[in-house]
């Protein structure tokens, strides 16, 4: 993606150092966060944080970019696997974009819908894309978008749609395992159950083969309960 997006403009890349997924919002208060910057063919690629995704973007713009670097795009990916339905509350990498919108600055997210032998070329196609409208068209206060593109080559792509968050979860088990030791330990597995049936659900475009854009915010409010909430005795 950083190749893609170097034709958009001037790109800085900060990462976790390690893998983060499933972290959601959590950012780092209680230890000091070390940054290391990366490099790469001999160059300066990018900087490393032993922190979280939404910490790479808070000190990414409080501290490791400079006042006339501060970004006018962030974008979190390309991860390595779908972040559809009750995935995207999990995830680190919509976090990150999260923490984009928290900041003001326009941002989205970009997973690929797998997790065997990848082929990031598509999505990076598109987030490159996508770069280009955000940045022309902008996004409303607190909206950032959740992109999550098929594992296919470019030419069974059926299309892309604007699509809402679906309610599709993990049917979670947990695997025992022993190791070296005897000692028993648990390994989270799982399949994705109760995908809708309509076309405008995030889950339903992957399984049709198209890219899926939703539009999310971070006001968690459930505004249609507010007043029946009030009506509540309280005292």
């Amino acid at each position: 993606m950083y190749d893609a997006v170097c034709e958009v403009g001037h790109v800085t890349v900060v990462a976790p150092v390690s893998e983060m997924s499933a972290v959601g919002h959590a950012i780092t208060i209680a230890v000091p966060l070390r940054v290391k910057p990366y490099n790469k063919n001999g160059s300066l690629f990018g900087y490393a944080v032993d922190g979280t995704p939404a910490d790479c973007v808070k000190i990414a713009y409080s501290a490791i970019l400079k006042e006339k670097e501060k970004p006018d795009l962030i974008i979190s990916g390309i991860n390595l696997g779908s972040n559809s339905g009750i995935n995207a509350i999990y995830s680190g990498t919509v976090s990150a974009a999260t923490e984009g919108a928290i900041l003001g600055i326009p941002s989205f997210a970009i997973s690929l819908a797998t997790y065997h032998d990848p082929d990031f070329g598509l999505a990076a196609k598109f987030a490159q894309k996508l770069a280009g409208i955000v940045i022309e068209e902008g996004l409303p206060q607190g909206t950032y978008l959740n992109v999550n593109v098929p594992h296919v080559p470019e030419k069974d792509l059926k299309g892309i749609v604007v699509t809402r968050q679906g309610q599709a979860i993990f049917n979670d088990g947990y695997e025992m395992r022993r190791d070296p030791f005897g000692r028993n330990y648990y390994w989270l597995t799982g399949s994705k159950i109760n995908i809708e049936e309509d076309e405008c659900v995030d889950d339903r475009a992957i399984l049709q083969n198209k890219i899926s854009i939703t539009p999310i915010h971070y006001d968690l409010t459930n505004y249609s309960f507010l007043d029946k909430l009030r009506t509540w005795n309280f005292e």
